[in-house]
């Protein structure tokens, strides 16, 4: 199996993070009319899982963290599971799940190898069915006129994180995202930004599905 390791984070509380007031809104137009489980890979201490789950979806979270995952089933039990990444496999209490959407909301930016991480995703998808099934990404992003913004505003150093350990180690335009997903077999279904005005977002979201 690849290395993707995601950053082991430790958390104290189920807190709402930095960027999900502006990501759960672009997230939800995605997954009008999804009511098929769904896996949310590296979950963090689960605020947005378990938002999604008040709402009514079936869906369940992993992360490689385990002060995430406790403090999160604090207030869901059964719902999150830690998650070797080196196994390549979910956590055998939801194996036998029919995933048929799998979300992913800033993670991919700090990953090794994304195509290891996106191969995952699909795996999931076609464990139980061939084609079909939805991969739903969001990551910061990266396009021209923020890039010039930045470099103007002379935000690059702490855009970059540099000096954040397990900080951001790829950085994502819309062409080389969706690029990324097609080489490893989904077709590309929208694009949208999330943060900001259009083309200085914070984040990008795309929903891809299995070719």
């Amino acid at each position: 199996m690849s290395n993707f390791k995601i950053p082991h984070y430790q958390y104290a509380d189920t807190s709402e993070g930095y960027a999900h007031a502006y990501i759960l809104p672009a997230l939800l137009r995605c997954l009008v009319g999804c009511d098929c489980p769904i896996v949310d890979l590296g979950c963090g201490n689960g605020w947005l899982t378990r938002n999604l789950l008040s709402m009514g979806f079936d869906i369940y979270g992993v992360d490689a963290s385990a002060s995430g995952i406790a403090v999160a089933n604090e207030v869901a039990p059964g719902r999150f599971f830690a998650l070797d990444l080196q196994t390549g496999q979910l956590p055998p209490e939801i194996s036998a799940i029919s995933f048929r959407t799998v979300i992913s909301t800033e993670v991919i930016e700090h990953l090794y190898d994304p195509r290891g991480f996106v191969d995952f995703a699909r795996r999931i998808l076609t464990q139980h069915c061939a084609a079909g099934g939805r991969l739903i990404i969001t990551t910061p992003y990266h396009g021209y006129l923020k890039n010039v913004a930045l470099a103007v505003s002379g935000k690059l150093d702490s855009h970059f994180t540099a000096m954040w350990d397990g900080g951001h180690i790829k950085f994502f335009s819309r062409a080389t995202l969706e690029a990324l997903l097609r080489e490893r077999g989904f077709v590309i279904e929208s694009f949208g930004g999330a943060g900001r005005l259009p083309y200085l977002w914070r984040s990008m979201i795309v929903k891809a599905k299995v070719a």
